[in-house]
């Protein structure tokens, strides 16, 4: 089976310091990988490359399905445009009909369980919550292979943070999309991933990967508990996933 999203020996720099470098990762068709790693690891660059967004000065990213859709940490909401608009406008950009997008918006917002009523509301008529649905909801508007969410609940409460965890997880079974997810929250990539991989602490390169017990949306409180204490107790791997360096920090 061929990989959905291939990064092969990345490597980046900013103002001559380097960020990245040998990072290779592939992410398999209805796979959701967590990349774990402690702040300023440069997880998020990494996102933006895997994107699209921003080029690599070494290595390649391999993207066969050409299309892919991102959720960021803060939405990124058109403000003028209401929920109905913000989800329409990958359609939008993709040439589809006007007729038909508001069936695929109507299509995608029950799919992250926003009502009819709020498809019509301007964001800063939206709770933090519904704004980062909507945003998701446009990533998945027109069907996209890949989905990469850089960090997207790290400002949320932790009630609301496991909603939207479950969400992502009910919608990559459902639309069978790749999801490369972005975190620092171990606790949050055992709960929605299939696999993590963790990333060196200074961006060169991945120091490993482990796969939890079960499949996500199936494993209960208890075991997302045991592995992370086991994990965080015992595994090298995650021996630095807490730590913080500011001046990598962008």
């Amino acid at each position: 089976m061929a990989a959905a999203l291939t990064l092969t020996g990345i490597g980046h720099a900013f103002l001559g310091r380097t960020i990245l470098d040998g990072i290779s990762l592939t992410v398999n068709p209805g796979e959701v990988v967590a990349l774990a790693g402690p702040s300023g690891c440069g997880k998020s660059t990494l996102a933006h490359i895997a994107a699209g967004v921003l080029a690599p000065l070494r290595g390649h990213r391999d993207l066969p399905g050409g299309r892919c859709g991102m959720v960021f940490q803060d939405p990124r909401l058109l403000p003028w445009a209401t929920a109905a608009d913000n989800i329409a406008l990958p359609l939008r950009l993709s040439g589809v009909p006007r007729r038909d997008r508001r069936s695929r918006v109507e299509a995608v917002a029950r799919q992250v369980a926003l009502l009819p009523e709020d498809l019509d509301r301007y964001p800063a008529e939206l709770s933090g919550g519904m704004r980062q649905r909507t945003a998701i909801a446009r990533a998945l508007a027109d069907g996209p292979p890949v989905i990469l969410f850089d960090e997207p609940f790290t400002a949320l409460d932790p009630a609301l943070k496991r909603r939207m965890q479950d969400l992502v997880t009910d919608a990559a079974a459902t639309a069978r999309f790749a999801a490369l997810f972005i975190t620092h929250d171990l606790q949050e990539a055992a709960r929605i991933a299939h696999r993590i991989v963790v990333m060196n602490p200074d961006g060169r390169g991945l120091t490993g990967e482990c796969r939890p017990p079960g499949q996500p949306g199936q494993r209960d409180d208890g075991a997302v508990f045991a592995f992370v204490r086991a994990a965080l107790s015992s595994s090298p791997l995650f021996a630095h996933l807490n730590d913080l360096d500011e001046r990598r920090l962008p």
